[in-house]
């Protein structure tokens, strides 16, 4: 009679982890900057279709590295799940917390009841209305772990690389277009800055009445960056 093969628990779980860690490391970079417009997201993305940032509700962004098809599933359920929220019940009930604490559900359900993990990294953000309202960044990686950030966040690619560059050179309270200058710099290789056309970029608005998010590109990007 042969024995059935043993893994230990931890083994598993160790393994799993490597798994996606390597799996996102692969991957470009992105950060999330608070400036004193809102929140600005810039991810190093040369495609002009495929997106890293999107919208999930009136003053709420979404953003992701790692395997595209694994985070667009989640995206499409987050906007379900906030629309479905808000209609119920009232528009102001959405909240990156909220919509946070689900992905964090889902995010380690699967890594530890599913052979393989998701090869993803989250960013969800929510701006306030005020200058006096700070802005919400939730990070939740691979296994469902949820670190609420403050001033910034990294995600993806050369994390520690670019965490230090930031804590060196980020300011509080940063103009739109030095924040976004900054950005580009720390995700660009050997002190070069990308270009407009390697750079995906999008602002959480603060001024905007209600739907705070919009994407900066073309000749205000360039604008911007110049």
């Amino acid at each position: 009679m042969n024995m059935p093969f043993y893994v230990s628990p931890e083994q598993v779980m160790k393994d799993r982890a490597d798994y996606a860690r390597k799996g996102i490391a692969r991957g470009r970079s992105l950060v999330a900057l608070e400036c004193s417009a809102g929140v600005l997201i810039v991810a190093d993305n040369g495609s002009r279709t495929l997106s890293k940032i999107s919208e999930i509700y009136d003053r709420v962004a979404f953003a992701a590295v790692g395997k595209y098809n694994e985070f667009q599933m989640l995206r499409v359920a987050g906007v379900r799940h906030a629309d479905l929220k808000g209609y119920s019940y009232s528009r102001e009930d959405v909240s990156a917390k909220e919509l946070a604490n689900a992905y964090a559900q889902t995010l380690g359900q699967v890594f530890t009841h599913e052979m393989k993990p998701y090869e993803v990294e989250l960013l969800v953000a929510e701006v306030g209305r005020s200058g006096d309202d700070h802005a919400e960044m939730y990070h939740l990686f691979y296994d469902g772990v949820v670190i609420d950030e403050r001033r910034y966040a990294v995600l993806g690619g050369q994390t520690e690389q670019i965490t230090e560059a930031l804590e060196s050179q980020y300011a509080d309270n940063m103009e739109l277009g030095d924040a976004l200058k900054l950005g580009a710099r720390v995700l660009g290789a050997d002190g070069a800055s990308l270009g407009a056309e390697q750079l995906e970029v999008a602002l959480l608005e603060r001024a905007r009445p209600r739907r705070a998010f919009r994407r900066i590109k073309g000749d205000e990007l360039n604008t911007l960056l110049g």
